[in-house]
Parts: structure tokens; C-alpha cells; sequence
């Protein structure tokens, strides 16, 4: 009596190298992250740094206000350093928490007509939404960048510094939100969501 032959087994079946059928998507090997994964990691990484920096910033920013009224109530000699660091202090701190709204959708954002519309138009708008931030953001790092570079001869007098360090919290923060506007991207053509870096 013949015995029944065995059932190949399919190439995609614990067969190491194996590959998908066709016309299927190969399966990604388990552990591995994928670039958009990796991309995702990076962007929420940067995303916690500039929270961070913003909160040192805001502490410093405190420190620099009481200094100067302290030493202008008390002293009777204002420190006029401590208002040119508090103006420098705030324009860092406003544009990293800017670039960090975009990208945890912070912002002020009106959706009442935007749920409204079918699924493959909404995606449509929020794709041109991104693209649209990101081209501001070029467009502010790229003229900031040439303002910087414009008046870098110059120098602040309370502080013996550059004019350029008021103009680079404006070019961090647009490099920043093209980043983050390629990742909003991404996850739109996945059908994800971007998870807010203080999740």
C-alpha cells in the first residue's frame, strides 16, 4: 500500500532566505525596524531634546528676569546683559516649542470641514497641509540663515556676541519643521498617526 507523499512545504515557510509569492510583499525580518520606523525614532528624539532645551531655557529666562530686578530694585545698578540673554532666552525657547507643536500637533488646528470630507479627499488636504508647513519652514530656516550670515560682522553690545545667535532659533526651528513635516508625510501615506514625544 503506498503511503501518501508529503506536501512540499511553500518557500515562505521557515525556509531560511525564503522569499514572498509573487505579487506579495516580502515579509520583514522580526526585530528589524524599518527606515520609516527609524526615521519616526529620530524625529521623536530630536522632538524630546528641544523640549528639554525649552524647559532649560525657561528656567534660565526666570533666572535672568529676577537677576534684573534685582539688581534694579535692590542694586540699584540693572545688569543690562541679563535683558539682552532674557530676549535671546525667549526667541530659542518660542521657536524649539513651535517646531515641537508641528510635529505633536499642538498647534491651533480647525477639522470640523476637514472630518467631514470623504476619506481619500481628507488625505488629499492633509498631505498639502504638511507640504505647506514644511515649505514655510524651508523657506524661514533659508531667509534666516541669509540674515544671519548678514549681519554676523555685527555684535551685540551687552554681550560681545555675534547678531546672528537672534536669528539662528528661527533657522533650528524651520530645518526642524521640515523634519517633522516629512514625517507627518509619512505617516499620512501609511495610515498612521505620529505619537506626540511626550507620549
Amino acid at each position: 500500500m503506498l503511503s501518501p507523499s508529503p506536501t512540499p512545504a511553500s518557500p515562505a515557510e521557515g525556509t531560511p532566505g525564503a522569499t514572498a509569492a509573487p505579487g506579495q510583499p516580502e515579509a520583514q525580518a522580526p526585530g528589524i525596524p524599518s527606515g520609516a520606523s527609524l526615521y519616526t525614532r529620530f524625529c521623536a528624539t530630536l522632538a524630546r531634546i528641544c523640549m528639554g532645551l525649552g524647559v532649560t531655557g525657561l528656567v534660565l529666562l526666570v533666572i535672568a528676569v529676577l537677576t534684573q530686578v534685582f539688581g534694579r530694585y535692590v542694586l540699584n545698578d540693572t545688569p543690562t546683559w541679563a535683558e539682552t540673554i532674557a530676549m535671546l532666552l525667549v526667541l530659542y525657547v518660542t521657536m524649539l516649542g513651535t517646531a515641537v507643536g508641528v510635529r505633536d500637533a499642538g498647534h491651533i488646528g480647525l477639522e470640523s470641514l476637514l472630518v467631514l470630507l470623504p476619506e481619500r479627499i481628507r488625505t488629499k488636504i492633509e498631505l498639502l497641509i504638511h507640504v505647506l508647513v514644511g515649505t514655510f519652514g524651508a523657506v524661514m530656516a533659508y531667509n534666516c540663515a541669509f540674515l544671519a550670515m548678514s549681519v554676523a560682522d555685527y555684535k551685540l553690545p551687552t554681550l560681545g556676541i555675534s547678531e546672528g545667535w537672534r536669528y539662528l532659533p528661527p533657522v533650528i526651528a524651520g530645518t526642524l519643521i521640515v523634519l517633522f513635516s516629512i514625517e507627518h508625510i509619512i505617516a499620512v501615506l501609511k495610515g498612521t498617526e505620529v505619537e506626540p514625544a511626550w507620549h
